[in-house]
């Protein structure tokens, strides 16, 4: 089931009661105020080097969880399921997608290990209310992800280039929109970069390599953060045999409000 004119839920569990029934959107904009978390599940041989990949790439792969081997449950929500409770997820094999389903059910086995990223859609209630438009909750579209020319440090088996979310920022709020997101850095903090995407080898703002186009409104500028899709990208260049993430955009909603990751 999929829908674009649904009102978001406004707690996490009914957000998650309606991913589960069936139903496909982004999930920003679901549940404000509360915690979103990217998902990788790899392998229990991949489990350190992804461990790893995220202590020393930090700003991406902020680890919020890591499931004991096999688990289905995080202590982000306890009552969840992380083979059902997601919008959409995508199936890796070698590298390479093979399927975007809905549930991962028949797929979960004892040997998988999940990792909760923190994500951006995180800090879009604090920049709404700090007076700061996001523009992707405005249009009704998925963010705008890119692959940039930034290479990530390698971990074991996994490397791959930087991924970045972009969202047009009115030039006189972009100082508010770095202050407010610096203060999260559990939800990838400060942007990595403002301005020109050449500087990120971005040729054309208009063709995300995921998620949607979001347009500008006069006076708006690029601002770009550190993006949990990273992860995929390492997944595409590094080819473990088997992985399961979540759509760009499709996150996890947790029951853990922003604020506990909001710095004073």
């Amino acid at each position: 089931m999929t829908a674009t004119a649904v009102v978001p839920a406004a707690d996490p569990a009914g957000a998650r009661a309606q991913y589960r029934a069936g139903l496909v959107v982004p999930s920003s904009g679901w549940a404000p105020g509360f915690t979103q978390a990217n998902l990788v599940v790899l392998p229990r041989d991949w489990a350190w080097d992804m461990l790893l990949f995220g202590q020393r790439n930090p700003q991406p792969v902020p680890l919020l969880d890591v499931t004991d081997v096999g688990s289905t449950r995080t202590v982000l929500a306890p009552d969840a399921d992380l083979r059902t409770d997601l919008p959409r997820y995508r199936v890796w094999r070698d590298g390479e997608l093979s399927d975007e389903p809905t549930d991962v059910s028949d797929l979960w086995t004892d040997d998988l290990v999940a990792f909760l990223i923190g994500c951006s859609f995180s800090f879009e209630t604090a920049l709404l209310d700090a007076g700061v438009p996001v523009r992707n909750i405005e249009q009704v579209r998925n963010v705008s992800m890119y692959r940039t020319n930034r290479q990530c440090r390698p971990a074991g088996r996994l490397s791959g280039p930087l991924v970045v979310s972009m969202r047009p920022v009115p030039g006189e709020l972009v100082a508010t929109a770095v202050q407010v997101t610096g203060r999260m850095p559990q939800v990838h903090g400060a942007p990595v970069h403002v301005g020109s995407p050449s500087a990120l080898g971005i040729g054309d703002l208009s063709r995300p390599d995921f998620g949607d186009p979001v347009e500008f409104a006069e006076g708006d500028i690029p601002v770009f953060w550190a993006c949990g899709v990273t992860p995929q990208a390492a997944l595409m260049a590094s080819r473990p045999p088997f992985a399961i993430t979540h759509a760009p955009g499709h996150m996890f909603v947790t029951d853990v409000p922003d604020a506990v990751y909001r710095q004073p």
